[in-house]
């Protein structure tokens, strides 16, 4: 499954499902798809979620990047890393105060 999220001040991100879905619990929602916050809420996810970040950001993104998935000399992407698109459009929605949707 793909997410993508969607804004007026942003371009579309998309990113696997699995990853959305760690963020958008690290937001503090309940991770489901499709979803959306209004304006009002963007500021505060968008604090959840680089706080999560802060405290996980080191792990590796959900899905596919542990060891036994990867090739031998395949780097692991970082939830930081995957977070970071998401991170750039709720800034942008911030900003605007614009909502924030996502879906498949």
């Amino acid at each position: 499954m793909l997410v993508t999220f969607t804004c007026k001040a942003y371009a579309d991100i998309t990113m696997f499902g699995n990853v959305a879905v760690s963020l958008l619990k690290l937001m503090g929602h309940s991770g489901t798809v499709p979803g959306a916050l209004v304006a009002a809420e963007v500021p505060r996810a968008l604090e959840r979620l680089r706080a999560g970040i802060a405290a996980h950001g080191d792990t590796p993104a959900p899905g596919g990047d542990d060891d036994s998935d990867r090739e031998e000399n395949e780097p692991v992407v970082r939830l930081s890393q995957r977070a970071l698109p998401l991170i750039e459009l709720l800034e942008a929605a911030a900003k605007d105060e614009c909502d924030v949707m996502w879906d498949r």
